[in-house]
């Protein structure tokens, strides 16, 4: 064999190895590769899904009454006071209410107020359900419907969802037969308020505090009383210690008293329901010798008459 077939021999030899090697060794070619190619995917944003705002009729049923309407009383958030004015049609089921509760004189009107955990309740009742309620008790009587048919709860509705921060009829309306107990129940309620009257204790000079829920929940009760029987008052007095004038205590006691009765008349305890006055430093009801003594009497007892 010569020399130049000997080369090519070679050559042709040289060029079979180094292709078998390539396909053999090669990490990204097609079926001969020991893994296949990484594929790169881009991840899908996730949707935001926002809650479709709720909303509650104007409804009302009973023996002879069958009224619905998509509006209601609204409110903005952690708000007690409805949003003004009322449509048409809450104002028509309002006066059937009426004509149909003045020839039922055994029928009830419940009115539950809804309301959220994350509202603030600056009202004088334990939860912004009940004011709310109230607030709309107080609508109806100026438009003719007796207090004495109508009974108020707070509920709480964590699933309510407001639209553009108002909540749309965040309350429901009920009737129910008067019960049997509801005078001894009332009495009972009496009762339990002039065994344990509501007392707010203020510091020296002092003419205005913040009410605790507990407070708050006596208001609610005499409101209740209130609202139910005819002629019932509440009775607010003022008292100080003997720290300073006499004549100046006197005004104080009053200052404080009133402090009272504004708190009452902005939650929509009618004016003509309460009477206030003033004992000064005149009826302590521990020593003024000391301070615990001095703390104790500078107070204002709110009751029913």
């Amino acid at each position: 064999m010569s020399k130049t077939v000997t080369n090519l021999l070679l050559m042709l030899i040289t060029i079979v190895a180094g292709t078998f090697a390539y396909i053999f060794f090669c990490s990204e070619c097609g079926s001969f590769s020991k893994e296949p190619p990484k594929t790169i995917t881009e991840e899908t944003p996730a949707t935001v899904v926002t809650p479709k705002a709720t909303s509650f009729p104007f409804s009302i049923q009973g023996d002879g009454l069958n009224y619905s309407t998509n509006d209601n009383y609204n409110f903005n958030r952690s708000a007690s006071n409805f949003v003004q004015p009322l449509s048409t049609e809450v104002n028509t089921g309002i006066t059937e209410l009426k004509t149909y509760l003045e020839g039922n004189e055994n029928q009830i009107l419940n009115v539950t107020g809804f309301y959220t955990s994350d509202e603030e309740n600056n009202s004088a009742f334990p939860n912004l359900g009940l004011a709310r309620a109230n607030t709309i008790k107080n609508d109806l009587a100026t438009k003719g419907i007796s207090t004495s048919q109508i009974n108020t709860m707070g509920k709480l509705m964590d699933d309510m969802v407001a639209k553009d921060d108002t909540y749309y009829g965040p309350v429901s309306l009920s009737l129910e037969t008067k019960s049997d107990t509801a005078d001894d129940e009332l009495k009972a309620l009496y009762d339990a308020i002039k065994a344990d009257p509501l007392i707010l204790y203020f510091n020296t000079a002092q003419a205005s505090i913040t009410l605790d829920a507990a407070q708050r929940q006596k208001i609610a009760d005499i409101s209740k009383y209130l609202d139910r029987v005819e002629g019932a008052q509440v009775t607010i007095v003022g008292h100080t210690d003997n720290t300073g004038k006499a004549s100046t205590n006197m005004r104080l006691g009053l200052d404080r008293a009133n402090f009272a009765k504004n708190y009452l008349l902005k939650n929509g305890i009618p004016e003509n329901k309460i009477k206030t006055s003033s004992k000064g430093q005149t009826d302590p009801i521990a020593s003024n010798a000391t301070e615990e003594g001095r703390n104790k009497n500078r107070r204002t007892v709110i009751t029913l008459n």
